[in-house]
Formats: structure tokens, C-alpha cells, sequence
């Protein structure tokens, strides 16, 4: 029997794709990890659906406090830490083989409202970025790193065309004095971009999405989340990611895939190495964009993607990156 959380609390984070995510892992049963708590939204629609536990983790310090509002009683455990590699800490590596995991990536809107965590340009705040509230921030990197290493982390994790242009002016700026507040950077960067170029958003989204992935190395983070869910869930467990960047969701789609190629090389001469079966079988065909009714409700859902898989019995293996699109990925993974 499905163990329902004790109270009904609001929270002030709407889980995106929440329909299509339970649809996508029906029928819900046994034991679960939602490796991106935040706000509990998903952990408390897999309890209400058919869930009998789950494992909530979050590097966040705030989380276990919102968990601990939701009074989600025996059938829950939140797990301060990181999702990578999960399977090897203690509260959960008991309790492995599991029956589901879920990643909601990319930061919560609790963390983007609140302006001193420094998410936003929205609102002035310290540079922040942090997740876990520990080890290097964004103005550390705005202000330390390499021109030429800024424009890196601007166009390869951010996209932003203009890298070398903003990096340039960074670089000038500094200069002068730090760069320590969301509203500095944000206006230094809005000065790079013509008007004319501009688009829909705001001209800082690109930098701030790059320096927040930087800061706390999450695309190594997914890929290491990735492995551990192989690693971790029985045949015939259902693995979700929710995504809100492109590279992200190259990297679950490819991982998705991976050792699905058949045979490797070779020609008529010398046959060709077989290669290893794929360890998933796609259950959604592609990925999943939010309907223009949800992205209406919530504009921050525009750029979500869910994938998901199912679990076979061949063994888990080691993935080479490079294989995951994520070739340049220990270049950006900064000393926190």
C-alpha cells in the first residue's frame, strides 16, 4: 500500500511536466529517489501515485527545512548532499536496487526569487550562484578567471555568441573595481548586446545560465547522477530527467542510447567490434515539451524537456563522456 504524506502543504514550486512525468513511469511502485528535492513536488505526486518510499536529496541547506514542512512521515528520507553518485551514500545504498529515479535539473524558483542566493538579474543580489552554499561563487570566477576563459564558459555552457566581446568588458571592467552583484553583471552584459539582437530575453540569460552551470559543475553532476541510476535501478525501473538546457538534454538523450550502436568499426577484412547493448529503452518518444497551456500558467516551464527510460538486465558500464557530447566538460569544472 502507497504510503500518502500526512499533510497537504503548498509549495512555492510547481513542478514542471508533472502529468507527463507520471505518465511516462506509470505504474508507480516500490521504492524511489528524487534526486533534485527542491520544493517536494515530485516526491509527493510518486507518494500519492503508487510510491512506498522515497529518498529526497538536495545540497541545498533550505530543502530539508521545506521537506520538514510537508510532514511526509516514515515513508520519506531526505538526504542532504549531491545526486552524483548517490547510490554510494549510506542512507540510500541500503535500500539499492530501487524501483525509480527522477532529476528535475537546473535551480528551483525558490532559489531564483530569493535575491540573495544571487540566481537572478532580475533582483540585485551578491554573484553568487551556490547551491550548496559552499566553496566558489560566481563573482570568484567573474572576477579571477582568464578573459579568454570567461569567453569559454559564456559560448560553449551559455550559448552566447557575444562571449568574447562581454568577456573583453568584463576584463576591462574588473579593472576598475569587482564585480560583486547580480545587477553589475547584468548591466555590463545588456551593454554588450545590441538592441537590434536582443530578442525576447533578457541579454544576461545566456551569461548567468553559463556561470550558474560553472559554479556548480552541473553538467559532471548529471553525468555522474546518470551512472549511478544505471548502477542503481532494478530491471524494469523507470528512470526520469527533466531538463531546461540544451547540453543537458543532449547528454540524456545520448546516455539514453548508449551502447544501442551494434556493431563498431571494421570493414570486410577485419569484422568489426560488437559493442555494448544499450542499458535503457526509451519510453517517450523524444522529448517531451511542455504544453503552451502550462507555459502560460508558468512562463519558467518554456524551455523544459523530459526524457525517460526503462531499466533492462544488462549490466551497468563505465560511459565514455566524450560519447555524451560533454568532450570540453573538465575544462569547466572549476575548484569550488
Amino acid at each position: 500500500m502507497a504510503c500518502l504524506p500526512g499533510k497537504e502543504a503548498n509549495s512555492p514550486h510547481s513542478p514542471v511536466l508533472l502529468n507527463e512525468f507520471l505518465h511516462a513511469v506509470s505504474p508507480v511502485k516500490g521504492t524511489w529517489l528524487d534526486g533534485t528535492f527542491g520544493g517536494g513536488g515530485y516526491t509527493l505526486a510518486l507518494l500519492r501515485r503508487g510510491a512506498e518510499h522515497v529518498f529526497g536529496i538536495d545540497c541545498d541547506p533550505e530543502a530539508e527545512e521545506r521537506s520538514n514542512a510537508l510532514e511526509l512521515g516514515e515513508c520519506f528520507t531526505f538526504v542532504q548532499g549531491d545526486f552524483a553518485g548517490f547510490d554510494a551514500l549510506e542512507k540510500i545504498s541500503h535500500s539499492v536496487p530501487l524501483d525509480g529515479v527522477v532529476f528535475d535539473l537546473g535551480v528551483s524558483s525558490m532559489q531564483i526569487d530569493h535575491a540573495p542566493r544571487g540566481f537572478s538579474f532580475s533582483n540585485e543580489g551578491p554573484l553568487d550562484m551556490r547551491f550548496r552554499k559552499a566553496g566558489r561563487t560566481a563573482a570568484s570566477i567573474v572576477n579571477n578567471e582568464s578573459e579568454e576563459s570567461l569567453a569559454d564558459i559564456f559560448y560553449f555552457l551559455g550559448g552566447e555568441r557575444a562571449a568574447k566581446r562581454i568577456a573583453r568588458r568584463i576584463a576591462n571592467e574588473r579593472r576598475i573595481s569587482p564585480i560583486v552583484t547580480t545587477t553589475q553583471l547584468a548591466d555590463i552584459v545588456s551593454s554588450c548586446i545590441p538592441r537590434s539582437l536582443r530578442g525576447s530575453k533578457h541579454p544576461a540569460t545566456r551569461c548567468f545560465l553559463a556561470l550558474r552551470i560553472a559554479v556548480n559543475d552541473e553538467l559532471g553532476q548529471l553525468v555522474d547522477g546518470l551512472e549511478a541510476a544505471e548502477r542503481s535501478l532494478r530491471p524494469g525501473g523507470r528512470l526520469a530527467v527533466v531538463s531546461f538546457h540544451s547540453g543537458e538534454d543532449r547528454i540524456v538523450k545520448r546516455f539514453l542510447k548508449s551502447g544501442n550502436s551494434g556493431v563498431a568499426g571494421g570493414n570486410r577484412h577485419l569484422p568489426g567490434k560488437e559493442a555494448a547493448s544499450a542499458r535503457f529503452e526509451a519510453t517517450t518518444r523524444g522529448a517531451i515539451k511542455p504544453t503552451r497551456e502550462e507555459i502560460n500558467c508558468n512562463p519558467r516551464s518554456r524551455s523544459a524537456r523530459l526524457r525517460a527510460g526503462r531499466r533492462n538486465s544488462v549490466p551497468a558500464a563505465k560511459i565514455d563522456r566524450r560519447e555524451l557530447g560533454v568532450p570540453i566538460l573538465e575544462k569547466f569544472q572549476m575548484k569550488r
